[in-house]
C-alpha cells in the first residue's frame, strides 16, 4: 500500500468518525484500526490530517466516539507496554497512537466538561472479549494507565532503550525489567553511557512529547494565587506509582546535561547529519521545568543545607523534586554544572564563531532548570557560588539579557535572567566572585572597558536600564537590589562602571523623576547604600569610584537640599511632560560597543509572545537579612503590618524606605499584561490616584542615607582641589593616584551593618514561573503546533 493511499485511508476513517452520527462499537476493530494501521504517518501528518474544526465537531455533536477513540488508542499503549512490541509493525502502531493522543488531548482540555474525561474510569468501554473481571485493572482511571504505559514504553528494549538479551531465546519482560539499568545516558548516578541510536531517540522524542502534552492541562487553568491547584497529571506521573520516576528522572536529567551541540567535538560537523539528539534534549528539559512543581506550590526546605542526605526520607511528595533535592555528591553537581554552562555558553559561541557548532534554542528551559536546581538543592546552589563556574552562568545571562533588552516579546527571558541573578546575591560568595578580572570577549552591546566580572553585570545593567523598552521597568528594583546585595564585597570598580553608577543617580534624583511616581524614591536609596557599603567596606580599592562621586558632587548636594514645597513639586513635574525620555538622554559618556557586536533589537512584527502576570514588588519577593562580625546572616524581622501608614505615607513606615507597600496592595490578584495596560490607560491611574504632596517628600527625604557620602565629600574635596591648585593638575591620573593612598580611617560615621535583600518564593512568584515556564512551553512547541490556536486560559497568546 503506498503512502498516499495510506494517508488516504486514514484521512477516510477521520471523516468517518466526524460524519457518523451514531456511536461506532468499540469492538469495531476494523474501524479503528485504520487510524493506526498505517505505516508511513509522521507526526506532521496527524496534525495535518485530523483538522482542529473536525475534533470540535466530534466533541460537540458524537462525543462517545471521541471517548471510544481516546480509550481505544490508551488500551493500544497499554497492550505495547505489557507485551513489549516486539515487531516492527507494533511499534508504528504504538507511535501512532502516540501521535494522535497528542493531537486530541487540548481538545479535551480546552473543553470545562470533557476536562474529568480522562479520569474517570470507563465503564466497560470496549473491554471487547475482555471475559477476566480484573477488578483493580478496571478500576484505573484512563489517565493512570496512560501515563503508565508512556513511563514503561519509554524504557522498552529495542524500541526506546538498547536490549541486554543475551541470546536470542532469552526474553526482557516487561513486567520484570529493572529499568535502572536502562538509564539513557551515563551522568548523575549512572556510569555508561549506552551507544547512540537515532531510532530510540526519536521513539522518545515522540513519547515525550505525547507526555508534555498531558501535563498541559496547566494551560488550560486560568491563572490563580491559589497554591492548592495542583496537576493531577504530574502528581500522578511523579508518584510512587510510577516504578520508573527514579530512572526516568536520571535519563532526562542526564540526557541534558551531556548534550553537546557542538557535533561531539567536530565543528561545522552539525551541518552534515540532523540531530535526533537535540529534538530529545529539548523534550527531556521541557518535562523537566513542568514535573518539577512543588505539591500545592509550598517548597519543602530542608532545614539546614547539610541535611540533604539525612533528611526525612519522606521529602517531597513529587519525586522528581525529591530527587532532585537529594542529589549531593560533588562530581554529580559538576558535571550538572559544566553541563548546564555549556550549553547556556552555545548562543555565545555562535557570535564570535559563526556556523562552528550548531545553535540552541533552549535557553529559556534551561534557565528555569537552573533556577530549580538552585531553588530545590540548597547545597546545588552552594556548589555553584565554591568556585569561579558561577560566571560560566552569569555571563550568558548578561549576555541575554543585553541582546533582549529591546525586545518585548522577550520580557519573560529578562524576568528569569534577573530573578536567577537575585537568588544568586543573595549569597556572600557571589559578590565575592566578581571580583575575577573579565578577559572573555564576547561581543556584546556595550561599552569596552577593562575590568572584573562586576565591571560587566553593573555596564550591562546601566545598558538595560537606559536603553530598555519600558515594559522593563518593574525590573529596575531588582537590578539595583542586586547591585546592593553585592556591593560590600567589589574590591574595585573600573571608571566605567563607576561613571554608569553615578549616571544611575543622576537620571533617577531629577526632581521630576522622583516626584512623577511613588516608589521612584526607592532607586535613589538603592544607589546610595551601594554607594555607602564600597565607601564602608571596600574604600581602598575604590579610587575610581570615590573619584566619579567628588566629579558628581552636585547630584548628592541637590539631594539633600531637594525642594518639597508644593510649587517646586509642581515645576518638578512639568519638567517631565517636557521630555519624557530624560533617563536615555542624559549624556552617559556614551562609547563605542564592542568590535562584532550587534545593537539590540526589538520583536520582529508578527512575533508571537505569551502573556505574563504581574511579579510582586521587591519588598515581598526579597526578606531582609543582616550580615554579622562572623559573615554569617540573621533576618530581620519584618516590620509590624499594623503600623504601616496607607500608600501616600507608608514610606514613613518601616526601617529602610526600599520597603514601603504603596501600590502593591493588591498584592494576590493577577492580572495580565494585557489587563494591566487597561487598567493604566482607562484611568491614567498612577497620576489620578496619586499624587506627590510635601508631607511625601518630606516623609523619605530625611531618611536618604547621605552622612557617609557628605563626610566623604567633606575631607575629600578641599584635599583634591588643593592639589589641583598647587600642581596646576588637570590630569585624572594624579588625583587618582592621591585617592589611592587616601585613608578616611576614623573619619567616617560608624559602619552600618550590612543589610542583604535575599529571594524568598511565595505564592506570586510560583505563579509567575508557572505562567512563564508554560508560555515558553506553547511558543517552542511549533512543529507539529501542539497547543495553537486553543483556548487557553493561563495566558494570552499575543501577536507583537
Amino acid at each position: 500500500m503506498g503512502s498516499s493511499d495510506s494517508k488516504l485511508n486514514f484521512r477516510k476513517a477521520v471523516i468517518q468518525l466526524t460524519t457518523k452520527t451514531q456511536p461506532v462499537e468499540a469492538t469495531d476493530d476494523a474501524f479503528w484500526d485504520q487510524f493506526w494501521a498505517d505505516t508511513t504517518t509522521t507526526v506532521q501528518d496527524v496534525f495535518a490530517l485530523v483538522p482542529a474544526a473536525e475534533i470540535r465537531a466530534v466533541r460537540e455533536e458524537s462525543p462517545s466516539n471521541l471517548a471510544t477513540l481516546c480509550y481505544k488508542a490508551v488500551e493500544k499503549l497499554v497492550q505495547g507496554a505489557e507485551s513489549g512490541c516486539p515487531g516492527e509493525k507494533e511499534k508504528q502502531v504504538l507511535l501512532n497512537c502516540t501521535r494522535i493522543l497528542s493531537r486530541i488531548l487540548p481538545y479535551i482540555f480546552e473543553d470545562q466538561d470533557w476536562r474529568g474525561f480522562f479520569w474517570s474510569t470507563v465503564p466497560g468501554a470496549g473491554r471487547a472479549g475482555a471475559d477476566e473481571l480484573d477488578e483493580d485493572d478496571g478500576a484505573r482511571p484512563l489517565a493512570e494507565s496512560l501515563l503508565l504505559a508512556i513511563a514503561d514504553l519509554l524504557f522498552c528494549p529495542d524500541f526506546t532503550v538498547h536490549s541486554h538479551r543475551r541470546g536470542p531465546d532469552s526474553v526482557e519482560s516487561m513486567q520484570t525489567i529493572d529499568s535502572c539499568e536502562y538509564i539513557w545516558e551515563s551522568g548523575v548516578g549512572f556510569a555508561q553511557s549506552p551507544p547512540l541510536n537515532y531510532i530510540h531517540d526519536l521513539n522518545r522524542t515522540e513519547l515525550l512529547r505525547l507526555l508534555t502534552t498531558c501535563f498541559s492541562e496547566a494551560m488550560y487553568l486560568p491563572a490563580s494565587a491559589d497554591s492548592s491547584v495542583i496537576n493531577p497529571w504530574v502528581t500522578f506521573f511523579c508518584s510512587t506509582e510510577n516504578r520508573h520516576a527514579l530512572p526516568l528522572f536520571t535519563s532526562l536529567l542526564n540526557v541534558v546535561c551531556a548534550y553537546d551541540p557542538v557535533g561531539y567535538g567536530i565543528p561545522y560537523n552539525h551541518l552534515l547529519f540532523s540531530d535526533y539528539r537535540e529534538q530529545l534534549v529539548e523534550q527531556a528539559v521541557q518535562i523537566l521545568i513542568v514535573a518539577l512543581e512543588h505539591d500545592g506550590g509550598v517548597p519543602h526546605r530542608p532545614s539546614s543545607p547539610s541535611s540533604i542526605e539525612e533528611q526525612e526520607p519522606t521529602g517531597p511528595e513529587n519525586l522528581f523534586v525529591n530527587y532532585l533535592s537529594r542529589i549531593h555528591r560533588e562530581e554529580d553537581f559538576d558535571f550538572v554544572l559544566k553541563g548546564l554552562a555549556r550549553l547556556l555558553t552555545n548562543p555565545l559561541t555562535q557570535t564570535y564563531l559563526p556556523n562552528s557548532t550548531k545553535k540552541i534554542q533552549f535557553h529559556q528551559e534551561l534557565l528555569v532548570l537552573f533556577w530549580k536546581l538552585c531553588d530545590f538543592n540548597k547545597k546545588f546552589l552552594f556548589f555553584v557560588l565554591k568556585s569561579s563556574d558561577v560566571l560560566d552562568v552569569l555571563v550568558p545571562i548578561l549576555f541575554y539579557l543585553n541582546d533582549a533588552r529591546a525586545d518585548q516579546s522577550r520580557v519573560g527571558l529578562m524576568h528569569i535572567g534577573v530573578f536567577i541573578l537575585l537568588l544568586l546575591s543573595g549569597e556572600r560568595n557571589f559578590g565575592v566572585r566578581l571580583n575575577k578580572p573579565y578577559s572573555v570577549h564576547v561581543p556584546m552591546d556595550i561599552p569596552v572597558f577593562t575590568g572584573t566580572h562586576a565591571d560587566l553585570l553593573i555596564v550591562v545593567f546601566h545598558k538595560v536600564i537606559t536603553t530598555g523598552h519600558q515594559r522593563l521597568q518593574p525590573l529596575f528594583d531588582c537590578l539595583l537590589t542586586i547591585v546592593v546585595n553585592v556591593s560590600p564585597y567589589l574590591k574595585s570598580l573600573s571608571m566605567v562602571a563607576a561613571n554608569k553608577l553615578l549616571h544611575l543617580l543622576e537620571a533617577f534624583s531629577t526632581s521630576w523623576f522622583l516626584f512623577s511616581a511613588s516608589q521612584n524614591h526607592h532607586l535613589v536609596f538603592f544607589l546610595l547604600e551601594a554607594f555607602n557599603n564600597i565607601i564602608q567596606y571596600q574604600f581602598d580599592g575604590n579610587c575610581n569610584l570615590v573619584y566619579a562621586i567628588i566629579r558628581k558632587r552636585n547630584v548628592f548636594h541637590q539631594l539633600a537640599n531637594l525642594p518639597s514645597d508644593a510649587a517646586s513639586i509642581q515645576k518638578g513635574l512639568q519638567r517631565k511632560r517636557k521630555s519624557p525620555d530624560v533617563i536615555s538622554r542624559t549624556s552617559s559618556q556614551e562609547t563605542v560597543s564592542m568590535e562584532g557586536s550587534h545593537p539590540a533589537v526589538p520583536a520582529e512584527p508578527g512575533t508571537l509572545k505569551a502573556s505574563l502576570v504581574a511579579m510582586p514588588g521587591i519588598d515581598k519577593l526579597t526578606e531582609k537579612s543582616q550580615v554579622s562580625e562572623d559573615g554569617t546572616m540573621v533576618s530581620v524581622p519584618k516590620m509590624d503590618p499594623s503600623h504601616s501608614v496607607h500608600a501616600d505615607q507608608s514610606a514613613a513606615a518601616g526601617t529602610s524606605d526600599t520597603e514601603s507597600n504603596s501600590g502593591r496592595d493588591n498584592e494576590d490578584v493577577f492580572y495580565t499584561e494585557a489587563e494591566m495596560e487597561r487598567r493604566r490607560l482607562s484611568s491614567a491611574s498612577s497620576t489620578s490616584l496619586w499624587a506627590p504632596t510635601p508631607d511625601w517628600v518630606l516623609s523619605w527625604k530625611c531618611k536618604l542615607p547621605l552622612q557617609t557620602i557628605m563626610r566623604l565629600l567633606q575631607v575629600l574635596v578641599p584635599q583634591v582641589e588643593k592639589i589641583c591648585i598647587d600642581k596646576g593638575l588637570t590630569d585624572e591620573s594624579e588625583i587618582l593616584k592621591f585617592l589611592q593612598h587616601g585613608t578616611l580611617v576614623g573619619l567616617l560615621p560608624v559602619p552600618h551593618p550590612i543589610l542583604i535583600r535575599k529571594y524568598q518564593a511565595n505564592a506570586g512568584t510560583a505563579m509567575w514561573f508557572r505562567t512563564y515556564m508554560w508560555g515558553v512551553v506553547y511558543l517552542r512547541n511549533v512543529d507539529p503546533p501542539i497547543w495553537y490556536d486553543t483556548d487557553v486560559r493561563l495566558f494570552e497568546i499575543q501577536r507583537m
